[in-house]
Order: structure tokens, then sequence, then C-alpha cells
């Protein structure tokens, strides 16, 4: 047993992690390609963040949150902020690519680190095929918008036109007429009604949805200097939108609307933290580049640093503009940008940002649809899956295998099922690795030797949590007691049994977590920032409710599974052990 535990625990060095990549035989070809710059980092982690969430979900969370929202989107990037600097050491003193898979392999082992490999492919792989979807959705009104029609069976999975046909149906049979039916209802039913059928099999496809993501595949796969030029290129024209967006919006800004800020207090505003968390998850997606940097040791951690301040600024301001234009009640819909453009009578500004939509999630999709395969490929290197996720293709230096299969894993489901019940696991899953990443900054702080290249990159700048972490939980505490003392008692009540105790099962966790951390940041005098996002994040996980825990929890069990399966027995660190 203690050998097993061993094994499941061993640890790859700073040196044998940057070592890999040059010696690993299993390699073809020659190394990737070192092109980007800092400019291209930013521009990927700008690509990264400011996708779907700013023009879909900030209208929810304002709409429950008021102009107070601008603060979740402060709150949010602090927390991000910490992860930042903890993701910024790790990229700095171990320049490879993996992201938080190589981080957790260095800190916590060789088991946490498939665990955390596995979390970030279904992060990445969910996340993706959401964005797919939304493009299509955005594609197809744009297309209609112009006159240029598809047929509903085409541009719709089969899933949601199935479940469409049935709901409508039932509701058609109560005697509603279909007319007065939401129009993602009528979309459906006619999409199934008018589909062809083979052997009694409805032929309903999202063919959009297919087409991007095999567009989105072929950039990755012919080389990251294409994919560069495509972000940059993206990036600059959505970047000229939100300005353009921010500017004009300025003038119709009725100040008025701006009171109450907080009309629903902080749980108003706090109901939006999955929302506006979405809108961030990209910036760790930059890690991933590591092995393609010019300079990763310098330029990846000011390029996280800076692409966070910069979306920051951007959706604080975007925000208070959006509140500003028409009233936050009003705001819950899925297209709150062009609303607001609309409610104003501005119709050409409305239809600039539903093409600007098109161009954002095109660029989120870009950046995640590159770095899953070096996740892969990371992966492979170590043994922990097939050698082939690892090939290097000979002429454009990517990973060609990882690629493809990305693709497919991708462009499948999204031709024919809709997640959108199991979307909120990308910001699970994220959060998961947030926790991790800042976890492992305060094991290596331990063992800080072993990081061989650590002394000449960015260090997380050490602050001792020993009196300012008790103090920043109990002013937290007396704050919460104050303006939500009612939930706070809900919370301790006892009534509801097992169906109400189970959905406090997460934030009693936290409490159990935040606990420990306060201890040992007394005993071990650990730093603050790291334990900071540790417990931040892990409290924005207790957001997404005992559902999505259970699906993220099952996930990972089937992963171990698969683990012990074939990566336990095929590690190259276990191999060398023997």
């Amino acid at each position: 047993m203690r050998k097993f535990l061993q094994n499941i625990t061993r640890r790859k060095s700073g040196t044998a992690l940057l070592a890999d990549y040059q010696l690993d035989d299993n390699i073809q070809g020659t190394n990737l390609v070192r092109t980007l710059k800092l400019k291209d980092l930013v521009s990927f982690g700008i690509a990264a963040i400011i996708g779907a969430g700013i023009f879909s979900t900030i209208g929810n969370a304002s709409a429950a949150g008021g102009p107070g929202v601008s603060l979740l989107f402060i709150f949010t990037a602090i927390a991000c902020g910490f992860s930042a600097l903890c993701y910024a050491q790790f990229a700095s003193s171990i320049p490879v690519s993996g992201s938080a898979y190589t981080y957790a392999y260095a800190s916590f082992g060789e088991l946490v680190a498939w665990i955390i490999g596995w979390d970030l492919l279904m992060e990445y792989a969910i996340g993706n095929i959401a964005v797919a979807i939304s493009w299509s959705d955005y594609f197809t009104a744009v297309l209609t918008g112009v006159g240029i029609g598809m047929p509903e069976y085409l541009t719709m999975d089969y899933l949601s036109a199935s479940r469409g046909f049935t709901e409508v149906s039932a509701q058609l049979a109560q005697g509603k007429a279909l007319t007065d039916l939401p129009g993602y209802l009528q979309e459906a039913y006619l999409a199934w009604l008018n589909a062809p059928s083979i052997a009694g099999i409805k032929l309903v496809a999202d063919i959009p949805a297919l087409g991007i993501t095999v567009l989105i595949t072929y950039l990755v796969y012919i080389g990251i200097k294409e994919s560069k030029r495509t972000a940059n290129l993206l990036v600059l024209l959505k970047l000229i939108v939100i300005l353009l967006v921010i500017t004009v919006g300025a003038f119709y800004v009725n100040t008025d609307n701006w009171s109450p800020f907080a009309p629903n207090g902080i749980s108003g505003i706090l109901k939006g933290v999955s929302a506006v968390f979405f809108a961030y998850i990209g910036f760790d997606a930059i890690s991933t580049t590591a092995e393609e940097c010019e300079n990763p040791q310098r330029d990846l951690p000011r390029a996280m640093i800076l692409a966070l301040i910069i979306c920051t600024t951007l959706y604080v301001i975007l925000s208070l503009v959006l509140t500003g234009m028409v009233p936050y009640n009003e705001l819950a819909v899925g297209d709150p940008l062009a609303f607001v453009f609309s409610s104003v009578n501005l119709d050409a500004m409305a239809g600039i940002v539903a093409v600007s939509a098109i161009v954002a999630m095109a660029s989120v999709l870009l950046v995640f649809q590159y770095g899953q395969p070096r996740i892969w490929m990371s992966m492979s290197r170590d043994g922990l899956l097939p050698k082939i996720f690892s090939s290097i293709h000979p002429k454009h230096k990517t990973p060609w295998f990882a690629t493809i299969v990305t693709g497919f894993v991708v462009a499948v489901p999204a031709l024919f099922m809709n997640l959108t019940e199991v979307t909120d696991l990308t910001s699970i899953g994220t959060l998961f690795a947030f926790v991790l990443v800042c976890g492992g900054i305060l094991v290596m702080d331990e063992k800080q030797k072993e990081l061989d290249t650590a002394h000449k990159g960015f260090r997380v700048p050490y602050i001792n949590a020993k009196f300012v972490l008790p103090l920043i939980l109990i002013g937290l505490l007396i704050i919460l007691y104050i303006y939500n003392g009612e939930a706070m008692a809900t919370y301790l009540s006892t009534e509801g049994g097992w169906e109400e105790f189970q959905h406090k099962l997460p934030l009693l966790g936290f409490i159990i977590i935040a606990v420990i951390m306060t201890i040992l940041s007394f005993t071990k005098n650990l730093s603050l920032i790291p334990v900071l996002g540790l417990l931040t994040n892990l409290y924005l996980m207790t957001e997404l409710g005992i559902t999505n825990w259970t699906r993220f929890l099952g996930w990972l069990a089937f992963g171990l599974l698969l683990y012990f399966v074939y990566g336990y027995r095929n590690s190259k660190l276990g191999k060398h052990q023997l």
C-alpha cells in the first residue's frame, strides 16, 4: 500500500519537465515553433476572455444585480487575479505546454496531475461545444436578417429539435396556436417537422456549428503562425466594436437608471457569479502556449495580468453603459448589447453588435481549440495517454493527431446534441484547475529547490497570511451577517431533511477547508495570495449547485478508472523509477 501511494504521488522536477519536450524520442520532427511575442499572448488572452460572456450572459447578470454587477466583475477579476499570479509563477518557472496539468505534476504528483488533465479536457471540450452552438445561433440570425434563410433542420441540433417538437405538440393538443409560442420552440417544431428521414431517422444537424469547428480546427492544424494572425485580426475587430459600443452608448446613458445601484442587495449581485465568471475563464489558455513563446519566462506572466486588466476594464465600463441605457430589469435577454441599441432606435448598431458576436465567439473557439491538443500532448509525453497524441507534424510543427481528435470531440456533439444542461461544468472545471494551481504554489513553496528555474522567473509576492487571513474571514462574516443574516439563519436550519441538506454540502465543504487553511496559515506562515486564490475559487465552486458537483465528480471518477487501466501502467516516470 505504501508503494502504491508513493507511485500515485510521484512528482516531476522542473528540470525533467523542461527536458521532456527536447529529448523525447516519441515526438516527431523538431520542437514547436517559438513565434509568439507579448502582444500575441495578450491577444490570445483577450480572444479567450471576451467572447460569449460579454455578448449574452452579461444581460442576465445585470438584470439580477443592477448596476452593481460592475462590482461583481471587479470581485471576479480579483479572484481570477490571485489565480493569474499563481499561473504566472508556474508558467515562468516551467515554460512547458500543459497548463495546470503540468503544474500539478510538479507540485502534487501524478494522480492529481491526471485528475486536473482529465478535468481540463472536459472543460475545453464542453466549453467549445457550447461556443460552437452559440456561434451557429448568431450566424444563422445574421443570415436571416439579410434575407438568406437556411432550413431549420440544418441549423439546429437533433436533440433540441426532438425535444421542441414534443413540447410544441403537447401545447398544440391543448389548443394553443403555434404563433403564440416562443420563437425557439417554433423553430424546433418546424425543424423536426420538415426534416427529411432515412429509415425513420430524422436528418437534423447543426451544419454551421460543424463548419466553424472544422475551419478553426484546420487553422490550428496548419500552424501557430496562421492561428496567431487570425486571432490578432479577430481580437482587433471585436475591440473596435466594443469601444464603438461604449462610445456611442455613453451618449444614451441616463444616470437615473443607476439608482438604486444594487437594487437586490449583495445576494442579487452574487446571482450573476456563474455567468460573470464564465466570461473570465479564458486567461489560463495562455499558459498552453508556453513552448511557442519567444520568451515565455518574461512574457507569459505579463500577458496574463495585462489581458485580465484590459478585459476587466472593458467589462466594468460596458456593464455601466448597459445599465445606464435601459433599466436593469429589462436586460434579461439573450443579446443584451443588440437589445439596448434597438431600444434607443439604433438598429444599425444592433446589427454591428450581432456581427461582432460572431467574430468574438470564433476567436474564443480558436484559442480553446488551440489549447486542448497541447494538454493531450503533454499527457502523452508522460505516458498517461498513447504516444501518437504527442506526435508533432514534420511540416506544420503542431500536435497533428491531438488536434484532429479535438476537432472530432467538439464537432460531432455540436452537430447532434445540446449541452446546455452541462455547460456549467466548464465553470466548475476551470475553478477546480484554479484551486489546484493556487494550492500548487503553496506546495512548491515547501519544495522550491526542486524547481530549478524558479529563481529566474516571476514569483508571487509573499505576504504572510498568519494574521491577515483570519482578519479577512472575520470581516467577511460580519458583513455577511449584517447584509444577509437571514440567509445565514436559513443555512443553519435543519428543516427539509436530506433533500435540503445535500444542497448545503458544497458550502459546508468550503467552510471546513477555510478553517483548515486558516490554521495552516497561522502555523506554517503560508503566502496570502495563493491562499486567497484557493479560497475565493473554491467559494465560487459552491455557487454552482449540487447537480453540477455530482456530474463533475462522476466525470472525475470515470477519468480515474482510465488512469488505473492505462496511465498508471504506462507512466514514464513510473518506468524510470523501476
